[in-house]
Formats: C-alpha cells, sequence, structure tokens
C-alpha cells in the first residue's frame, strides 16, 4: 500500500520524500485519526418517548449544556413507541463510539423484566454513565374518591373489590408497576387502565372517568395544590420536596413500599473508558451547576450525577426488583 501511495505523488514530492517514510504513512495516517479528541462530530441523544413529557424537556435542557461543554451540536433524536422498546433497542445496537447515547428512565428495565423478548439486555446492552434525575412518584385520587390517605383507600378497595382503578401512563411504565405493586402489598384489587401518555391518564383522571393514578409528580402538582386532585401517598422511600406534608405509602401503612421514577444517561456497551470518563465528568458537572438544579426542579425532579459504577449497579438492582414484583403480581406485557 506505502508504494501505491509513493506512486500516486507528484514526482517531485515523491524524489524528496525517503521511501522508508512513505510505505508508513498508511500507518500514521490511521494512529492519526484514532487519535482524534472526542468529539469531533454531533452527537445524537436517543429518547425513547414522544416529544412534550418530563423526559423530553431534561433531555433537551440537558443536551443544551451538553454542546456548549463538548462544542458538538446534541441531536435530541425522539423514538417513542413499544413502550420505549424501539428506542432503547436503536442504541443497544448502536456503534459504542459516544456518537449514540440514551436518555434512560425505568422501562429500560421494566420491559425486559415483563418480556425477556424484547430486543436488548438493560444491564449487558448498556454502558450506564449517570443518573441525571430521579422524579417522585405520587398516588393522587380524585376528589369524589372518599378516602383522606393510603388506608382509608386500601379500606375502601377492600371493601369493594374490582370498583376502584387505577390509571397509568402505559404498561410497562414505573406508573403501571407502583399501581401493581400497591395492589400486590396492599391485598386489594384494583383495575389497571393503560393509556398512551401521561397526558390522557391524566385527562381522564381530572374527569373522573378514571379513580386514581400514579405518576411522576411534576404533570400533577398544580392540580394536587388547586385541590382538583388530592395527593395520597408519595411511592419513593422520602417525601418530596415539593408536597413535604404528603407522607409516603411506606409511611402510611405499606413499609418497604418504593417505586421511583428516574432518567438518566446511558451509551452502547463496551464504550471506550476515554470517551466514559469525558462524558461522566461532563455530565456531573453540567448536573452540579445551580442553574441546572433549578432547571431539574422546576420540572419535580431531584438531581443526583452519581457515577458510572453507582449507575450501573442501580440499574441492576431495579432489575432484579421488578422480576419478582412482576411475577408476584402477574402483570403482562400485553
Amino acid at each position: 500500500m506505502g508504494s501505491d501511495l509513493a506512486r500516486s505523488l507528484p514526482p517531485r514530492l515523491r524524489a524528496a520524500t525517503p521511501w522508508r517514510m512513505l510505505a508508513t504513512l498508511p500507518l500514521a495516517i490511521s494512529l492519526a485519526s484514532q487519535a482524534q479528541p472526542y468529539p469531533v462530530k454531533p452527537i445524537r441523544l436517543v429518547v425513547p418517548l414522544a416529544t412534550g413529557g418530563t423526559t423530553d424537556i431534561l433531555a433537551r435542557v440537558l443536551g443544551a449544556r451538553l454542546a456548549d461543554a463538548l462544542g458538538q451540536p446534541i441531536i435530541v433524536d425522539n423514538r417513542p413507541g413499544a413502550g420505549g422498546n424501539i428506542g432503547n433497542e436503536v442504541v443497544a445496537r448502536a456503534v459504542a463510539d459516544g456518537y449514540t447515547l440514551l436518555m434512560t428512565t425505568p422501562p429500560l428495565v421494566i420491559n425486559a423484566a415483563l418480556n425477556p423478548k424484547v430486543g436488548y439486555h438493560p444491564v449487558r446492552d448498556y454502558t450506564p454513565i449517570s443518573m441525571i434525575a430521579s422524579v417522585p412518584v405520587v398516588l393522587a385520587v380524585h376528589p369524589t374518591v372518599a378516602a383522606k390517605n393510603v388506608k382509608d383507600l386500601i379500606a375502601l378497595a377492600r371493601t369493594s373489590p374490582g370498583k376502584y382503578n387505577f390509571a397509568s401512563s402505559g404498561i410497562g411504565s414505573t406508573n403501571h408497576m407502583a399501581g401493581a405493586l400497591f395492589a400486590h402489598m396492599a391485598g386489594v384489587n384494583i383495575v389497571h387502565i393503560a393509556y398512551k401518555g401521561s397526558g390522557p391518564a391524566l385527562t381522564d383522571l381530572l374527569g373522573g372517568q378514571v379513580h386514581m393514578q400514579f405518576s411522576g409528580l411534576p404533570p400533577l402538582l398544580a392540580f394536587i395544590k388547586s385541590g382538583k386532585l388530592r395527593a395520597l401517598g408519595i411511592a419513593g422511600t422520602k417525601r418530596a420536596n415539593a408536597l413535604p406534608d404528603t407522607p409516603t405509602i411506606a409511611e402510611s401503612g405499606l413499609p418497604g413500599f418504593d417505586a421511583m421514577s428516574w432518567q438518566g444517561i446511558a451509551a452502547p456497551a463496551q464504550l471506550p473508558a476515554p470517551i466514559l470518563k469525558s462524558l461522566h465528568t461532563t455530565l456531573i458537572n453540567i448536573v452540579a451547576t445551580p442553574e441546572m438544579n433549578v432547571r431539574i426542579a422546576e420540572l419535580g425532579a431531584d438531581p443526583v450525577g452519581n457515577s458510572p459504577t453507582e449507575f450501573a449497579a442501580f440499574i441492576r438492582n431495579e432489575f432484579e426488583k421488578w422480576g419478582p414484583v412482576i411475577r408476584q403480581t402477574g402483570a403482562r406485557a400485553d
């Protein structure tokens, strides 16, 4: 190949260039291309959900700051469908070069636990980089439901099996699994009604077509504060900063109840260590800024910014947690 390259050079340049140097030019060119600093082109951030939701908004806010820090455009690529499986699989099958990233959410692990035949494995097929934010999940009821707290709701549901229903943003969502876990732990029969997104579910809850909803707090907060909905409990392990007087469900009679929502950034498996380090350092520096803390809080979430090791352990634990819940509750993907 070196001699071919030499023959392609102009005569004067060929005569002035030592043959040994010409022979090593292809290798030198290859090494130089590999040594280019990351990134040198736009980065695609896949959001496995539709535009307009909390995850999409956070991805765009984060993407703008990531673009400024890295000096390359961040292209937010919404790939909704199949409860997030489409977008998740796109990234699982992408080249691990740092130019395709995933905005991860709980369905990454829940869908795989519901259906082992999804086109990815949440632990093996990704390089977790950092959790960006955690989002409190709230149990809210329509005011016509005669329950002032979680214990009241459990008593009502036990008295009238199958009468009460709960809305979720879709099968495999955290909201769906939170409701299934609640029914299982409380020993009640409440009917799951799956919607294509949080918006339609919230609309029917406000209209009284459904009795209750497990949902990320941000979309419901204004309606709770105005009295159009009643918050009975927070599904995570701690109270929400935005609703400090609302107890957790675990405090309210179901010890150990824990269902939270979260968003993070991951890449395809086997991301090179230098790129992982660069992305992680940049991301946690962004999350730590007061400006980003305020923006995350405005979305009703709490900033996190943990390490790749911590995020990987969290994803693994979530996957291991929801599998038994799904088997015990009989939750299904269809």
